[in-house]
């Protein structure tokens, strides 16, 4: 499954990426899809465990988390 992480700073989503890798979670920064949002901002593409990743971003307040299963988008609780 794929998961979009959306925040509210491109600030957050830099921090949030440099937790990420510090924790050698395989991560992809992209531009957020078009069907989320029509801002042309940045968000992180998780290609793995959401449940791995929740608690290393609870400090976070993000905008919101998509799981994409190549066909629909389905927001996720964060």
């Amino acid at each position: 499954m794929i998961y979009y992480l959306l925040f509210f700073t491109i600030h957050d989503v830099l921090r949030a990426e440099k937790i990420l890798k510090k924790h050698n979670i395989s991560i992809e920064l992209v531009p957020v899809p078009r069907n989320l949002s029509s801002d042309c901002g940045m968000c992180i593409k998780l290609d793995g465990d959401l449940n791995i990743v929740k608690p290393l971003l609870n400090a976070f307040e993000m905008d919101k988390c998509v799981s994409y299963d190549g066909k629909e988008y389905r927001s996720v609780p964060l």
